[in-house]
């Protein structure tokens, strides 16, 4: 077998939601740079725009729609046009999400369904609008970007963890309901990724020592880096290709061996 032609993605049509930048943004442009036809999605047309001029910039074709994933009817409406514009969809990566750091008992509830809303209840609106074609073509991947916090919990993140919790088990169950039609549905949870929302936590301080954040990922990553969004491509494109036909409900940490390791003695 040709492991090139394995990983391929040639002619597939792959919809990666939240994808004008970030992790999003890389892993939409590994896909094409295998050969997908890429459509994205963002909340409005000022990150859509910018998410074009991006791919542009990268040399790189996609297609980008303004879309509120956490409306039903808004994602129906997209992936017709999705379909209408470049066919059915074969790779959906469930991108967007948000998080609200704040401690529990002063979080509002209306925070707490937004965060709920966007990284657990849109993942399965968009998953469910690409089931049936896939159902029907006995094909498809969906791949769901989970967190470590699916894993661990920590201070300040109760709604996050609790959405990417309920994402881990989403996959699972997608992948127990329609793996008979040949669709396999995995997770990826990256660890500290390195990108602009985390810039801040990286800065130098004033006296040139770390940010006490940055020195704490450093202390507990065995890798002692915070990773790249590049680091999440190869993961991201294995669960998308034939490379992983026979891997389902499971979750990939891209974590640099955070979740193997109690940690440096004091």
């Amino acid at each position: 077998m040709d492991y090139k032609d394995m990983l391929s993605l040639k002619g597939k049509v792959a919809w990666v939601t939240g994808a004008s930048y970030g992790i999003g943004f890389a892993i939409a442009s590994a896909y094409a740079q295998a050969g997908a036809k890429i459509a994205f999605n963002d909340i409005n047309a000022e990150l859509v725009e910018k998410g074009l001029a991006a791919y542009k910039a990268a040399g790189l074709e996609a297609k980008g729609y303004v879309c509120d994933v956490t409306d039903e009817s808004s994602v129906i409406r997209t992936n017709a046009l999705i379909t209408e514009e470049l066919g059915p969809v074969d790779i959906l990566v469930n991108n967007a999400g948000i998080i609200r750091r704040t401690p529990m008992h002063e979080m509002e509830a209306a925070d707490w369904r937004k965060v709920i809303d966007i990284d657990l209840t849109a993942p399965f609106i968009v998953a469910k609008a690409v089931l049936p074609s896939m159902m029907e073509r006995k094909t498809g991947k969906i791949i769901n970007i989970c967190s470590m916090m699916s894993e661990l919990g920590r201070e300040t993140v109760s709604a996050y963890a609790a959405a990417k919790g309920g994402l881990k088990m989403l996959t699972r169950n997608i992948c127990s309901e329609y793996g008979k039609y040949n669709i396999q549905c995995n997770g990826i949870g990256p660890g500290y990724i390195a990108t602009p929302q985390t810039a801040p936590l990286r800065e130098k301080q004033a006296d040139g020592s770390r940010h006490p954040f940055d020195s704490f990922i450093i202390a507990k990553t065995p890798a002692e880096r915070w990773g790249t969004t590049e680091d999440l491509t190869g993961p991201a494109l294995f669960l998308a290709s034939g490379a992983s036909d026979f891997v389902n409900g499971h979750v990939l940490y891209v974590d640099g061996g955070i979740l193997a390791y109690i940690g440096k003695q004091p």
